[in-house]
């Protein structure tokens, strides 16, 4: 009985490892960063293993010797029925955790503390203020100083840092765009920020984390990140070429709904963030963060 379960635990990991990593992909998420924020929390994620294999390689390696010593050798290991006490295990036991433990602590701190949301992030160029409304099951993108708006597409120039105030018209949501990190709720009648920065051209998916209904599968965006001059471009011709984003137009997105392909608008009447949160009785300002 003991051999089979013996052979059993040895396939484990065999059968398990393709299971764990099936779900994972180096292409998306902070393993392949586009941004300061998400070059950051890959490093901590990094950091964070590297401390805890120094618990985890010898739990590893010592798991097999202890098996092989005291039961695959057929019990000839040494066999003390009165210890009790060893002054070299505990210190094993306790000093090294709560080092380890002390080190995460502080380091996990100073972490959090530089990837504060609400901080700017400092850059030659100046902040581009972008209004996101997440609607059930789309994202609604305004441009206050361009005067443009858009549908589940987010245009942002590369190397200049991007100050998202966010807000939810119904219900509790979460905004994330993996490749450039950072990740933030939004609550109806609340106001939050995101300060984030691309520094790589290309294209990026962002989604909801938070699942709200059943459009919640199809609730996503794509992040399009290129240069200066190509971002101008694409406000002078979306002023042109897209629709009007008016009262009538808000109120239709409001509906919950899932919409298959981007939409831009060239002009927006009032200003659809103030009227979202006007619904809950709020202003549209924030207190500034330290």
């Amino acid at each position: 009985a003991m051999t089979t379960v013996w052979r059993i635990l040895r396939r484990i990991p065999v059968v398990s490892a393709p299971l764990l990593f099936a779900g994972c992909s180096w292409n998306e998420g902070i393993f392949a960063a586009a941004g300061p924020v998400a070059s950051t929390q890959k490093s901590a994620f990094f950091w964070i293993v590297g401390l805890m294999m120094i618990v985890i390689l010898p739990m590893i390696i010592a798991l097999p010797f202890v098996l092989w010593r005291y039961r695959l050798r057929d019990g000839k290991g040494a066999y003390d029925p009165d210890w009790d006490f060893n002054w070299t295990l505990e210190l094993l036991v306790w000093v090294i955790p709560v080092i380890l433990v002390a080190v995460l602590g502080i380091g996990l701190w100073r972490v959090t503390k530089l990837l504060d949301p609400y901080a700017p992030i400092t850059a030659a160029q100046p902040e581009l203020d972008i209004d996101v409304v997440m609607l059930d099951w789309k994202f609604l993108f305004l441009y206050p100083e361009e005067g443009i708006a858009t549908i589940n597409r987010l245009v942002v120039p590369v190397g200049r840092p991007v100050a998202f105030r966010l807000t939810s018209g119904d219900v509790m949501q979460s905004f994330i765009i993996p490749r450039l990190g950072g990740q933030i709720y939004t609550m109806p009648g609340m106001v939050t920020r995101l300060d984030l920065l691309a520094d790589t051209p290309g294209q990026y998916p962002g989604e909801n984390a938070q699942y709200n209904g059943r459009g919640f599968a199809d609730q996503k965006f794509m992040t399009d990140a290129m240069t200066s001059d190509d971002f101008d471009a694409w406000v002078a011709k979306t002023k042109v070429a897209g629709q009007t984003l008016d009262a009538a137009t808000l109120a239709a997105l409001e509906k919950p709904s899932i919409q298959p392909d981007p939409v831009l608008y060239g002009r927006v009447d009032g200003n659809p963030f103030a009227t979202i949160l006007a619904k809950f009785g709020m202003t549209p300002q924030m207190k500034a963060m330290p």
